[in-house]
């Protein structure tokens, strides 16, 4: 029912909306009064400085009284699902507790709100584990859990799109005409011509800035080697697996093995130095793993092998990163996805009886603090005339970026391949409904081969088509795998993840 409207209700009703708006604002400006004055506090108390820039909010770096250079890669923590009324009067006491900090960068939002995230850098690695260890799903508001993982600067950047017959020296050199601080260069062989390139290389340099301020030197069309157009980007994060698990591991990676290099061979290869030592070898394409009954032989192996020619390939050869199965999307970001939730995307729910379109791509975004985390940008899904006497070069999936893929499939293939696991095995199971339809599901085998174990995902959907179960098994599949690693390769997709450090 609506009541009649008065003379005059129109001025009331106005007066009251310039009231309410004037007590937002108050209430606006004694909350950041009193935010600013917590934060003096903070600064008085420890002595730490503070300076807003870029859109971040650095505190410390360096702390009071800090000698010597910044600490070194992987002291560094990243902070997730930060309430966006929460700053460093409360986030500092809470990530003291594993240690002094370096440097703390809250990011900002224009309006005076954080983003929901931050960089916290530890003066040790030690207590950087210890943070990740004792504050990722810490309850830090009733109701409101921080996710906190390793955080790396990242050094280095991918070029593609080089002549395949330009060599290791030529390309550096190229680089270091442009670009400074340039540390490396690493250029893969071609699988079946040890001559030339892949295509496409990796350039270390000493610092993230020193890579921040090249990938901006080398932007598409201001620099043009050798008479080419590249493609610039970061490289994706390198896996990072902790000391402790190192220490165990007996498996040696191989690469740049020539394709028609047998195991026997390799085996043979490898038991030269010390017969019998080699427990066996799995051989993938132009890469391979040779397994060793004793961690001190590998190690050993490792030092003699490295460099070695074999069928006329020089190899290289380091110690394998396990894969860790052990963590879960729940655990890291307090249940906000979980891989049997009805949040796999595509799908109906329980409340919503017709079917989600599976013509887009999957997306496999997170929620932060209640926010939608950037997703990987959508692929450009239109076609161009192919005209007479354009020139077409031959291109390597695994070089290209994950955003060219528009499916999940085709994101859990690179992934595995990035990581230097086997490919994925599917497996396909079906049953049959009450109304007679076949219903089908795939099962995901997924083997470790630095530690000989097998590892399977099933989801627990059923589908019609076999493109739609293998598509969702692959999305079940990867909010599985390695939760840091795939935050990172997976939110990273644009740019701004980087850039967002400030650079």
């Amino acid at each position: 029912m609506s009541w009649p409207r008065l003379p005059g209700d129109s001025a009331v009703a106005d007066m009251h909306e310039e009231n309410k708006a004037a007590a937002n604002g108050c209430g606006k400006i004694q909350r950041g009064a009193q935010n600013g004055a917590a934060l003096l506090a903070l600064m008085e108390k420890t002595g730490y400085s503070m300076v807003q820039q870029n859109g971040q909010r650095k505190f410390g770096g360096p702390p009071p009284g800090w000698e010597g250079p910044p600490p070194p890669r992987g002291c560094e923590v990243f902070v997730g699902k930060i309430p966006r009324d929460m700053y460093e009067d409360e986030l500092v006491p809470v990530f003291e507790r594993a240690g002094k900090i370096y440097e703390l960068r809250l990011m900002m939002e224009f309006s005076g709100e954080n983003r929901g995230y931050a960089f916290v850098m530890y003066t040790t690695k030690e207590e950087a584990q210890l943070a990740i260890k004792i504050l990722n799903n810490y309850e830090i508001r009733p109701g409101k859990f921080i996710g906190v993982c390793v955080s790396l600067d990242n050094c280095r950047l991918f070029i593609g799109a080089i002549p395949k017959d330009k060599k290791k020296e030529e390309i550096l050199n190229e680089m270091k005409k442009v670009t400074e601080g340039v540390v490396d260069v690493i250029v893969y062989p071609n699988a079946t011509d040890k001559t030339k390139n892949r295509g496409f290389a990796f350039v270390e340099y000493e610092s993230h800035r020193a890579a921040a301020m090249a990938r901006r030197r080398l932007i598409p069309g201001t620099f043009q080697p050798w008479g080419h157009t590249i493609q610039v980007d970061w490289a994706d994060p390198e896996k990072v697996v902790d000391e402790e698990t190192m220490q165990r591991v007996k498996v040696l990676y191989v690469r740049n093995l020539m394709i028609s290099t047998t195991e026997d061979k390799i085996k043979a290869e490898f038991n030269k130095f010390k017969p019998g030592v080699v427990e066996r070898v799995k051989k993938l394409r132009d890469y391979a793993f040779v397994h060793f009954f004793h961690r001190e032989d590998a190690v050993a192996a490792m030092s003699v092998m490295n460099g070695k020619c074999i069928d006329g390939a020089s190899i290289e050869v380091t110690l394998a990163k396990p894969v860790n199965k052990e963590s879960s999307w729940k655990q890291h970001f307090n249940g906000q996805i979980s891989p049997s939730s009805e949040n796999l995307l595509g799908f109906p729910n329980k409340e919503d009886g017709s079917q989600k379109s599976l013509g887009k791509p999957a997306s496999l975004s997170i929620r932060l603090n209640g926010q939608h985390s950037p997703a990987p940008p959508e692929v450009e899904r239109s076609t161009y005339p192919l005209f007479p006497g354009i020139k077409l070069t031959p291109i390597s999936m695994y070089s290209l970026k994950l955003n060219h893929f528009s499916s999940a499939v085709m994101h859990l293939d690179y992934f595995c391949h990035k990581n230097s696991w086997a490919p994925p095995e599917y497996c396909l199971y079906s049953t049959t409904s009450q109304d007679g339809k076949i219903l089908l599901v795939y099962k995901v085998l997924i083997s470790s081969i630095a530690d000989d174990s097998q590892t399977y995902f099933m989801p627990e959907k059923l589908c019609t088509t076999v493109e739609d179960a293998k598509e969702l098994a692959a999305q079940f599949t990867l909010l599985h795998l390695a939760p840091e690693q795939a935050y990172i390769t997976l939110l990273s997709l644009n740019a701004a993840w980087w850039d967002s450090k400030g650079e």
